[in-house]
């Protein structure tokens, strides 16, 4: 865990039809070209983890973020697939699409 035992925020940035491949436990969809429209959303004191299916989108996502002053935002490196070849946990992403930010 993250700062103090506060489990971080988990933010899925891929279509929709990726994430009915497998999500992370927890996460919350929300497309990265909608990112910019829901800034206000995200909040400023609280570890948020973005990612994609490797890294690529969801660094562009971060960097975006610093750029318009969200300095807690942070990229999972190498993705979900990453994160699953590691071993950790992928679930079912369809429970995400029905509560999409």
């Amino acid at each position: 865990m993250m700062q103090g035992d506060q489990p971080p925020r988990l933010i899925d940035v891929r279509s929709a039809a990726e994430v009915l491949q497998g999500a992370l436990p927890n996460a919350e969809h929300m497309v990265m070209h909608v990112v910019p429209l829901k800034m206000q959303d995200l909040e400023k004191d609280k570890p948020i983890v973005f990612y994609c299916r490797t890294g690529a989108r969801s660094a562009q996502v971060c960097y975006f973020l610093k750029q318009q002053g969200i300095d807690n935002a942070i990229n999972l490196r190498g993705g979900i697939m990453d994160w699953a070849r590691n071993g950790n946990e992928v679930v079912r992403g369809d429970y995400m699409l029905n509560e999409a930010v």
